[in-house]
């Protein structure tokens, strides 16, 4: 089940729109990938596998963090990190959209973070934060990326 508010407004307003500030298409319908998902080739992939953007994503299984996470300036050890790594971008979670090519807005669905924005980009992935709370929730983040304000932008 999607948390509110994101369930609400998919089922009553829309579910997505190509409308607003975001480079790759606005915000994603459901289940959708951005245009650079797929083709998407990070400098600071630290896993010895690449990033498959054709793999199923699974939203029912666990979002693996709880707190934000910068691979790369962190000792990185492949039989540590490589599976979260992979998790990452792949469990736990809806994309909502990108601003560009590696930088990934995320809705958490599953685990300690269900509710919560996330930004993934190359070399990190963190909560999103408004005012400067951390674990804002789908309506705070759509009300900034509406208005074309946020942290990610110089205003």
């Amino acid at each position: 089940m999607l948390p509110e508010p994101y369930r609400t407004f998919v089922a009553e307003i829309a579910n997505g729109t190509n409308e607003g500030p975001m480079d790759e298409g606005g915000l994603l319908p459901l289940g959708a990938k951005p245009d650079s998902w797929v083709s998407w080739k990070a400098d600071c992939w630290m896993s010895p596998e690449p990033f498959d953007g054709t793999a199923v994503r699974k939203p029912d299984r666990p979002f693996p963090l709880v707190e934000e996470w910068q691979w790369e300036y962190e000792y990185y050890d492949n039989a540590l990190h490589s599976s979260p790594l992979h998790e990452t971008y792949q469990h736990g979670s809806v994309l909502l959209g990108s601003d560009q090519p590696g930088d990934y807005w995320t809705l958490v669905v599953t685990g300690p973070q269900r509710g919560q924005v996330w930004w993934l980009r190359d070399g990190c992935a963190t909560p999103y934060s408004s005012s400067g709370e951390l674990g804002v929730d789908f309506l705070d983040w759509v009300r900034d990326w509406h208005l074309g304000q946020g942290w990610w932008r110089s205003e």
